[in-house]
């Protein structure tokens, strides 16, 4: 089946940063068929369906590196009280979900991204099997991650960072039974990452096992490093050395490795990650609300690969890009760099770099996936579009989003979401969020707990 979009904006996110005007994309089953003028290439597919693309931009389809579907339920809450929380609950209402739960609150997170023009994700949660099912039938290119460690956590809360073999080994189980199952699943529409969580959650036994299974089976691989204060001071304590340096010790580092957040490496580690070609998310809208920032300039200028991520609560693509132009601009007091289409790049085409897919994705090149989205360039806010990647990363909004479309079949068209049913999910996925908060604050009733939660569902 084909499918052409014509008379359209074309941001083709190559590495000459090209913009087509007036042009159109040919879909050939999943890939990128053809691109150019609108006449040509209606003349060379005449049997194509063809979607009028005038007045709109296609750009390519936003890689998240780094996020955790179910902590949408946690949104309105956990922003604002830092990290690690400074909440006292011994335990999380992700813990507290049910299966079908967890489905529901995967789904509501698969909405957002979808609904903000992401097309590949890079999904890392405890037990994600769980919910992969439901999540594949979303239609999202999806890289899913076991979210693992070996330390004992009844030990950890004491202070004391003893490790465990039975459960370093559950988690290297659970992973490699994960992608048995969905690594290269649809085509390669589905791969698998493993994710040990973070360096003072892992012996070095752990890291060695996780980058030998890695290299053994081809896959890329995923770790917290420096997202906050207490790691650091963590793994100093136990090992002596900072986070990069004690992941260096035991072979961790490499250009398979995908390191999320950052924030507060040296410039030795800097220069390490970037001598080893390591992958960085930069989750620049979660860093913003929790006051820190990764030096993203220098570590890509070290060397390593820049993409980005939402993280935590929230999986819009298109407010990370705003928030990594604005905060690096910020942070460097820059008014000129990055400039919008480097932000770009790093949410499309170095995304995927990192995930191991740039070949397949990440931006829209004759022998690609279809991965894209469509915006609709006549609102108030995106006119006059002289500059198209720069009125959007600065201005843009989901709401712009009308159609997404990954490995050549639509996921949202003309504002409707069409792979699941959005309305359904919402509903549920409303009376869940309330009902988890509250078992929480019922089971604990002794801890602090600054916010008053609603008296039901208001949908």
């Amino acid at each position: 089946m084909e499918t052409i979009i014509s008379n359209a904006t074309i941001v083709t996110g190559d590495a000459g940063r090209t913009i087509l005007y007036d042009s159109a994309i040919a879909v050939q089953d999943s890939r990128i068929a053809a691109l150019g003028p609108s006449a040509e290439i209606l003349a060379q597919f005449p049997g194509a369906e063809v979607v009028d693309g005038k007045g709109k931009a296609i750009f390519p389809g936003l890689v998240n590196c780094h996020t955790h579907l179910l902590a949408t339920a946690d949104r309105g809450i956990l922003e604002d009280f830092g990290f690690p929380t400074t909440l006292r609950f011994p335990t999380s209402t992700r813990a507290l979900l049910t299966v079908e739960e967890r489905q529901v609150i995967a789904a509501l997170g698969a909405l957002e991204a979808i609904r903000s023009g992401t097309t590949t994700l890079l999904e890392i949660a405890d037990n994600v099997g769980e919910f992969a099912p439901s999540l594949v039938q979303t239609g999202l290119r999806l890289v899913l991650s076991d979210n693992f460690n070996d330390v004992n956590p009844a030990q950890m809360r004491e202070g004391i960072f003893e490790f465990l073999a039975d459960r370093r080994e559950e988690g290297l189980r659970r992973s490699a039974d994960l992608a048995d199952r969905w690594h290269g699943y649809d085509d390669g529409r589905v791969t698998c990452f493993l994710a040990p969580h973070a360096p003072e959650l892992c012996s070095p036994e752990l890291l060695r096992e996780v980058r030998k299974l890695a290299d053994d089976r081809g896959m890329g691989y995923t770790i917290h490093l420096s997202q906050s204060r207490l790691e650091i001071e963590a793994v100093m304590r136990t090992r002596g050395v900072d986070p990069t340096h004690y992941l260096f010790a035991q072979d961790f580092l490499g250009p398979n490795l995908v390191a999320a957040h950052c924030r507060y490496v040296e410039p030795a580690e800097i220069a390490l990650l970037g001598q080893h070609r390591v992958g960085i998310s930069n989750n620049a809208a979660i860093a913003a609300r929790r006051g820190a920032a990764a030096p993203v300039q220098e570590l890509q200028a070290a060397g390593c690969r820049i993409g980005m991520g939402s993280d935590n609560m929230a999986e819009d693509m298109v407010e990370v890009m705003r928030a990594g132009l604005f905060h690096e601009r910020v942070r460097r007091n820059d008014q000129m760099s990055p400039q919008p289409e480097d932000v770009l790049e790093w949410a499309t085409q170095g995304g995927a770099n990192i995930l191991g897919m740039g070949d397949k994705t990440g931006s829209l090149e004759v022998g690609k996936q279809a991965d894209l989205f469509i915006v609709d360039t006549f609102k108030a806010h995106l006119v006059p579009t002289l500059r198209i990647v720069s009125g959007f990363v600065h201005n843009g909004m989901p709401a712009d989003i009308s159609s997404v479309m990954a490995a050549g079949k639509w996921l949202l068209r003309e504002g409707k979401v069409v792979t699941i049913d959005e309305e359904d999910i919402l509903r549920r996925a409303e009376q869940i969020g309330h009902s988890v908060w509250n078992r929480l604050v019922e089971r604990y009733p002794d801890v602090p707990f600054p916010v008053n939660l609603p008296p039901g569902p208001v949908h």
